[in-house]
């Protein structure tokens, strides 16, 4: 899991047929599009990559950068 000024970013996991990453349901709803382009799975609350596919770091440095600076002026750890 992974903060920013006391804030969730995001949080990775590890399962037995994919790496899943969790960067709030809001970053889901605004890379849903991306996501599906790239081949990875979706739910309202984690994405899954599977372990067979490559993993788009440029995708996961915008979900991050985008978290970051979405969640600026948030003062708690999830968003309200």
């Amino acid at each position: 899991m992974f903060t920013d000024h006391g804030t969730y970013i995001i949080g990775f996991s590890v399962a037995k047929k994919h790496l899943a990453f969790a960067p709030e349901q809001v970053g889901i709803i605004h890379f849903s599009n991306e996501i599906v382009q790239v081949g990875y799975d979706y739910t309202k609350q984690l994405v899954r990559i599977p372990w067979d596919c490559p993993v788009d770091f440029s995708l996961l440095e915008k979900m991050i950068a985008f978290n970051i600076s979405d969640k600026a002026d948030c003062s708690t750890f999830w968003r309200k």
